[in-house]
């Protein structure tokens, strides 16, 4: 049984980001979290990095980045595909952080939800997937340091769990609004689906 996140976007920026807030959360399987996620890891790990591809976000960027500038064009089955890696990243992340007790699942959305919205790659510029990535360097110095925050809050969440089994809100929110930035962050700079500047909010 969860209560859904009351949080609502301040922002109309293509890419929404929400997690279900747990009313409830198991004190077993949050003590053995770690443990727990080497499977699925392993399994992510293959997916993102392999000796034939390479890092496979990286690729993925490189060869969107290619196809808007020289053919203008963005597949719907390759903006699937990214979106379809994204989430199930999402909910690797989420798991470690404590944010669901349910395993991660490969296709199912469960209580992680996600909306890019597929580009109309005529309105978007030729050229931005060539510098975007800098113009995002203010963003990922940010991201950088609230992840530290949020990997530091984790711990305390996770000693809060075991003793009240249950996520305490406010924390709850700040991580997940660190995710929704990282995700319109993402959704600019590396998925090329906007040319609007994400903003700085974690709302």
């Amino acid at each position: 049984m969860t209560e859904q996140d009351s949080t609502t976007p301040s922002t109309n920026f293509p890419a929404t980001f929400s997690i279900d807030y747990p009313e409830k959360s198991n004190r077993l399987t949050s003590f053995f979290r770690l443990i727990l996620s080497i499977p699925i890891l392993f399994i992510f790990a293959i997916l993102i990095h392999n000796s034939t591809f390479g890092n496979l976000p990286f690729v993925l960027f490189i060869v969107t980045a290619l196809m808007m500038v020289f053919r203008k064009k963005y597949p719907k089955w390759w903006f699937d595909f990214r979106i379809e890696v994204l989430r199930f990243g999402c909910r690797v992340a989420a798991y470690l952080f404590l944010l669901t007790d349910l395993y991660p699942s490969v296709d199912e959305t469960q209580s992680i939800h996600i909306k890019i919205d597929y580009p109309d790659v005529s309105k978007l510029s030729r050229w931005a997937p060539l510098y975007k990535w800098i113009l995002s360097i203010p963003h990922y110095i940010c991201l950088i340091a609230l992840g530290l925050i949020a990997v530091i809050a984790t711990l305390y969440v996770w000693i809060h769990i075991l003793i009240t089994a249950r996520y305490p809100k406010p924390i709850f929110e700040f991580i997940v609004g660190v995710f929704r930035w990282s995700i319109r962050v993402s959704a600019y700079s590396s998925i090329l689906v906007t040319d609007d500047y994400p903003p700085f909010s974690l709302k």
